[in-house]
């Protein structure tokens, strides 16, 4: 079998634009047309009036319904110090994992303004079905213009050595310094300052481009970022290139509904939106071109398997075409479809309720104008319409018999009405998770009637579904964000940085962790979990310092120390140093040299035990000595008492003897 030819440029460039125009995003589709009403919706202009003359009334249940769950999930994510937690893979990486939670912690929230981050993600997601955030490596540097006088030839020529420093302008010049003259040199250089960090941005929906039967991200064949961009900003993007030379044909650049909805909000209209403002602006810097920047996995260099590339292109232009790892781009979705990329939005949940609501108060209020203003029927030639038409307090009408002016009978409403606005706030409410009473709107939950118990768990059973939602983005597109950050920091950043981690200063050099860590993420919403979470932490702290009093070696300090510092956490305190000491910040107290009092002391109590344990001894021997003495004595006695029988029986015998 012959093998293939390699693909051209010209093939490459062909085959992007025929996936970017059967891309889902790219217009027309259903995705962009629901995205395009969600705003619309959003944004109050929907549903339009019916007719001239009748209320405009629009409700904002889609607005309402997500601005009211973005408190809740902010809370969640953004309320503590760490996002994300890293877990050790074993004891040995435990010192690795809790750095570099830290130090990504650190990185996103600091370094990225990670609570502006979230906030825009959750807001895309919850309007426009997903949200997306891209996270990579800048390797970007940034050049900053400085001015030096009066330089000594060491001080310039230690100016010299610094790699990063071009000379631009010098000038010496010579002062009268005694029996040799003084050369000072007047310098100004370009300083060439190496960024290289993560960055983490969000695109808009209606800027990223994916090829319909994708499952995932990073499992698609195609995937584009489309941008508007200057040319200030592609030059800043490391892309040398000559505005005159780049051909904005304008095949990949129409808009998607979606993008027509967002622009048209505010009247943002511009030239540059539809096109190159070229003709309008000679200043070449600000010209803006469309840049595609394109993930494509394609067989480039002619092996049989397919590679990712990065392929960034302005019009027919190519400007970039290298190999990459993965694709940067990470999405989130509240309500997830298997098998799909793009999932159900709240506003898909909420739009349908909007509309019949709209319609109900459009009708209300249309009846209420009847009622005040009520249409009236005229006899006519009976009537003077000029007096008729003119609406003043107290005017008077000129008529020419009785009863030429009647009221026009209004149809009352019916009195269904308004429970069918309660009813339709329910269901609001169910397809939600935010009900009235977790929006401290309920006037049931202030009633002596209703205990805290039932308080809690009504507003318990509201958070599941946002707490579900929560989950949804905790365990796909944040853990998928931090993990990228992981990689990617500790694949790039290889010089060391002294950053300020739990009130300390710590040198962190990412290339030293370990290749792979588990991202953990945990969720909890609601005040009932809070609540729950502090009396569970509470009788634990009881149940410690009953163990320790009760000298059971369950518990340590450190142990304690982690209990009250989440048990701080969990009250609403995020700064936990403020108020508890950790143990392990504590230095081990110096060893103190002898006190000689107390040495002195020491020396005499030795030698009066030395003293009193000579007594002892003479003592002992004393009672040795009498009781020694006491058994020969004793002895003695027996001895005597026997020569006393002795002599008893044989004076006995004698006496016999005798007689």
């Amino acid at each position: 079998m012959a093998k293939q030819a390699k693909i051209t440029e010209s093939q490459l460039l062909s085959t992007i634009k025929q996936e970017v125009q059967s891309a889902i995003g790219y217009g027309g589709d259903r995705v962009s047309v629901q995205q395009e009403h969600a705003q619309e919706y959003y944004f109050g202009d929907k549903p339009e009036p019916i007719s001239e003359g009748r209320s405009s009334y629009v409700d904002h249940s889609v607005q309402d319904s997500i601005e009211w769950m973005k408190p809740s999930l902010m809370r969640v994510f953004a309320s503590g110090d760490h996002v994300v937690t890293f877990n050790p893979i074993d004891e040995q990486d435990v010192g690795s994992a809790e750095q570099a939670t830290d130090y990504c912690n650190h990185v996103f929230l600091k370094q990225n303004n990670g609570w502006k981050v979230l906030l825009d993600w959750f807001h895309d997601a919850l309007l426009l079905k997903n949200g997306f955030v891209k996270c990579w490596y800048d390797y970007s540097e940034e050049k900053e213009r400085e001015e030096y006088k009066r330089l000594t030839d060491l001080e310039f020529e230690a100016l010299l050595m610094d790699e990063a420093v071009e000379v631009i302008e010098h000038t010496e010049n010579e002062e009268d310094g005694g029996e040799m003259p003084l050369v000072l040199h007047d310098v100004i250089i370009i300083r060439t300052n190496d960024l290289g960090r993560i960055r983490i941005e969000n695109i808009s929906p209606n800027e990223v481009l994916i090829a319909r039967e994708s499952q995932s991200i990073q499992e698609s064949r195609f995937v584009c970022h489309r941008v508007k961009k200057t040319v200030t900003e592609l030059r800043e993007m490391g892309f040398d290139i000559n505005p005159e030379d780049l051909s904005d044909t304008g095949e990949m650049d129409e808009l998607s509904p979606a993008r027509l909805a967002k622009y048209s909000y505010d009247d943002t209209w511009n030239v540059g939106i539809w096109g190159n403002a070229e003709a309008l602006n000679e200043d070449q810097s600000t010209w803006t071109y469309w840049l595609h920047e394109c993930y494509i996995k394609t067989d480039w260099d002619n092996d049989g398997l397919a590679e990712l590339r990065k392929v960034c292109i302005i019009g027919d232009t190519i400007l970039e075409n290298v190999a990459v790892d993965r694709i940067p781009i990470i999405t989130i979705t509240p309500l997830p479809i298997p098998g799909k990329v793009y999932g159900l939005g709240i506003a898909d949940l909420v739009m349908p309720i909007q509309r019949v609501k709209t319609s109900i108060m459009r009708n209300v209020l249309d009846s209420m104008a009847l009622s005040n203003h009520p249409r009236i029927s005229v006899v006519e030639g009976m009537v003077n319409l000029d007096d008729l038409l003119t609406q003043r307090v107290g005017g008077v009408v000129r008529t020419k018999a009785p009863n030429a002016i009647m009221p026009l009978p209004n149809q009352p409403l019916e009195q269904h009405t308004f429970g069918l606005i309660e009813y339709l706030d329910g269901v609001r409410e169910a397809r939600t998770g935010v009900s009235r009473m977790s929006q401290g709107l309920s006037k049931d939950a202030l009633t002596s009637h209703t205990t805290a118990t039932a308080v809690n768990q009504v507003m318990n059973a509201s958070h599941s579904r946002l707490e579900l939602i929560a989950r949804n983005f905790a365990q796909t597109g944040v853990k998928e964000l931090f993990e990228t950050m992981y990689a990617l920091l500790q694949q790039n950043q290889d010089k060391k940085e002294v950053v300020r981690l739990r009130n300390e200063w710590i040198e962190v050099r990412p290339t030293q962790w370990q290749d792979k860590m588990d991202a953990t993420v945990s969720v909890g919403v609601g005040s009932g979990n809070k609540d729950q979470q502090v009396a569970h932490l509470s009788n634990l702290l009881q149940l410690a310092s009953q163990s320790m009093q009760g000298g059971l070696p369950l518990f340590n300090v450190q142990n304690m120390y982690n209990i009250i510092s989440e048990l701080v956490k969990a009250q609403g305190f995020m700064n936990v140093s403020d108020y508890v000491t950790n143990p392990e910040s504590i230095p081990p107290a110096e060893p103190q040299g002898p006190d000689p009092q107390q040495q002195m002391a020491q020396a005499e109590m030795q030698i009066k035990g030395q003293e009193l344990e000579i007594k002892s001894g003479e003592l002992e021997l004393k009672r040795a000595a009498l009781q020694q003495k006491a058994q020969e004595a004793e002895v003695d006695a027996v001895l005597r008492q026997e020569e006393l029988n002795l002599e008893r029986d044989q004076n006995r015998a004698v006496a016999i003897g005798r007689t």
